[in-house]
């Protein structure tokens, strides 16, 4: 195969976007809105008078059918002060406000003045104060309410339970006090809630914890009781409690004599106190004087490289037909440790290549200059950047992948979330080995798996990879898949979309065919018309309503599992949706016509065992690629009734 030399991994840093400017009325009421809070770590200067918002150039904004604004998403800039919602009101298609991980506060804003929502998220904030009783009361159409990690006090309303639609709602550390109001008989659509970290007392009501398939936490309120937390309420009888209080004590001598001795004792307990409050404030401020710089140094779960401005290297590449596109890297040996100095935190904007920062050393340390040497191969392009394999000095193999679009995203939050990715550990989950930032320019590096991606191996050259799937091959990758979205839900389940891209190219083949995730949880990094560009993205319902839920990756999954037992590559994953063969359209009416069986790919049909098996799966995937997402099971019972497919 040919060889083309590539100078450095300068060829990364060059892509541009040309801007598109159009007039709606919608922009005026979104600019007040802008004004009306402090933005203090990034800008909204994509949002003019004069433009279009729907245009693809406003940050943060969705529109449905690129006409009207659906969708405000305006996350970790550090929004500050509290919001004005009446400035919201021009905009009558609005269904979805994002405005989680800022420094927004306050009282709850009057969100009931905007009936037609159906989410929203401002989890990670500082509200404060309670939420009057009736404040949902007019909210039927609310899906998602994410009020979890602000300051809220009193009573859970009562109104919330009382939504019909109510699917998902977080109300974790706050500090709401009193009991859990009972949810209304007609909601039948409450997956996931979770009260934990709060002063909740009293009995689970019993219209919760009945409730099948609902994901309820509520740990960290130790006055709760009932079945839900395994804990017998028991009634406290008014008279018994009276009875149990010890009558006073009698006589002179001996009551005097016991009166000095409670003085004392309650001297010496105050003078105890105050030797205690001394000794604990002398700490702490030891304490805080080593948080304090601590906070000016680098954390210890990341490794720094410093790095040269600028190296000479030679690249090789081979064509990236042969990985099947998309596919991420990595190798099982250790690698180079070098660069023991510090500097700057991921290089910033402007002059030098900047630092390699490790987050995850699993594999060994690696700086810049070892992926400066190495030989690189292009693998392929994929719908959020491009693929390189390098292979170091040592031996150590992995990818780097360029993620476009993600200009917007300052360092530090980028840093906290490449962070949290690098601790992931799941048997079925690829976590990143470390990352480059420039303003301009950001790099992830992973493991490389030397069988590629699942797509490859299916649809690739058909050469002894794929003559390799067989049936418990196939099944044991689609349980795979299943346990690590899972995982991922569990992990991100306050993220709109956990994964958002999944597709047989994001899931890789470790030597013994354990399927690994790959390219999840970045939904967060993206601009909202870069967003667009994901798997997700391109669901029934985001094609209706411009709406993308947790439903949206069951969906994905169901793709999966249907591409796995059929063989056929989908023409779903195809922007023009030409070839490849329509694999919903082609299931579901096969179904209607009960010919499943010729919905099986004829390489795995080896017993009338197996083809049951077969058939399982193949109505759990058809169950989860449903029209309407709120027919598609959740991931949790999506997972449970694969898992019990055996072999």
């Amino acid at each position: 195969m040919a060889a083309v030399l590539i100078p450095g991994f300068l060829l990364l840093m060059c892509f541009s976007i040309s801007p598109s400017l159009q007039h709606i009325s919608e922009a005026e009421p979104l600019v007040r809105f802008k004004n009306s809070v402090k933005i203090t770590k990034g800008d909204l200067n994509s949002w003019r008078i004069g433009t279009d918002p729907c245009g693809g150039k406003w940050f943060g904004i969705y529109c449905q059918k690129g006409l009207t604004v659906s969708g405000i998403h305006v996350t970790r800039l550090g929004l500050s002060g509290p919001i004005n919602v009446d400035d919201l009101k021009a905009l009558a298609n609005l269904k979805t406000v994002r405005l989680d991980n800022n420094l927004l506060s306050g009282p709850l804003p009057h969100f009931f003045k905007l009936r037609g929502l159906k989410s929203i998220m401002l989890s990670n904030n500082t509200f404060s104060g309670e939420i009057p009783d009736d404040f949902f009361k007019d909210m039927s159409k609310l899906k998602r309410l994410f009020l979890d990690h602000n300051q809220f006090v009193g009573k859970i309303p009562s109104s919330i339970m009382q939504l019909p639609h109510l699917e998902e709602l977080h109300l974790q550390s706050n500090k709401f006090s009193g009991e859990i109001p009972p949810l209304i008989e007609t909601n039948k659509n409450l997956k996931s809630l979770d009260l934990s970290d709060n002063q909740i007392e009293g009995e689970v009501p019993a219209s919760l914890s009945d409730r099948k398939n609902l994901v309820m936490k509520l740990d960290g309120n130790e006055e709760l009781c009932g079945k839900a937390v395994n804990i017998e309420c028991e009634a406290i009888d008014p008279k018994e409690a009276k009875d149990s209080i010890p009558p006073p004590p009698s006589g002179g001598t001996d009551s005097n004599r016991t009166t000095v001795n409670a003085v004392l004792l309650a001297v010496s307990f105050l003078i105890m106190c105050c030797i205690v409050v001394g000794f604990i404030k002398k700490r702490n401020k030891k304490r805080n004087a080593g948080f304090r710089k601590l906070d000016k140094e680098r954390p210890s779960d990341v490794v720094e490289v410093k790095v040269p401005e600028s190296t000479t290297v030679k690249r090789s590449t081979e064509s990236s037909k042969k990985r099947g596109g998309n596919a991420e890297g990595g190798s099982t040996k250790k690698g180079s440790s070098h660069g023991k100095g510090g500097g700057g935190r991921g290089g910033g904007g402007g002059g030098g290549m900047g630092d390699i920062i490790m987050v995850n050393t699993d594999k060994g340390s690696f700086g810049l200059p070892d992926l400066m040497k190495a030989a690189a191969e292009v693998l392929g392009n994929g719908s959020l950047g491009s693929a390189y394999k390098a292979v170091m000095a040592n031996g150590l193999a992995v990818v780097v992948k360029r993620i476009r679009d993600m200009n917007k995203l300052a360092n530090e939050p980028f840093d906290v979330e490449m962070r949290r990715l690098g601790k992931l550990r799941h048997p079925n989950v690829l976590a990143p080995l470390a990352y480059h930032y420039r303003q301009e320019e950001k790099l992830v590096v992973s493991e490389y798996m030397p069988k590629s991606s699942l797509l490859y191996v299916l649809h690739g050259d058909r050469g002894i990879h794929h003559s390799e799937l067989t049936w418990a091959t196939r099944l044991k990758i689609i349980q795979g898949v299943a346990h690590g979205m899972q995982f991922l839900h569990e992990e991100f389940a306050s993220y709109e979309l956990p994964h958002g891209n999944l597709k047989s190219s994001n899931i890789l083949l470790s030597e013994s065919y354990e399927p690994l995730i790959s390219d999840y949880a970045f939904l967060p990094f993206l601009q909202p018309n870069n967003a667009q560009a994901m798997f997700a993205y391109k669901t029934p319902e985001f094609a209706e309503n411009q709406e993308v839920s947790h439903k949206s990756d069951v969906y994905c999954l169901g793709i999966i599992v249907l591409e796995i037992l059929t063989g056929k590559f989908p023409s779903q994953y195809l922007n023009t949706g030409k070839g490849g063969i329509d694999i919903v359209q082609w299931v579901q009416s096969s179904i209607a016509e009960h010919k499943e069986e010729e919905l099986i790919d004829p390489e795995i049909v080896n017993n009338t065992d197996s083809v049951q098996q077969m058939l399982e799966l193949l109505r759990i995937g058809a169950a989860c690629i449903a029209s309407n997402p709120d027919e598609r099971p959740d991931m949790r019972e999506t997972v449970r009734r694969i898992e019990q497919v055996k072999k």
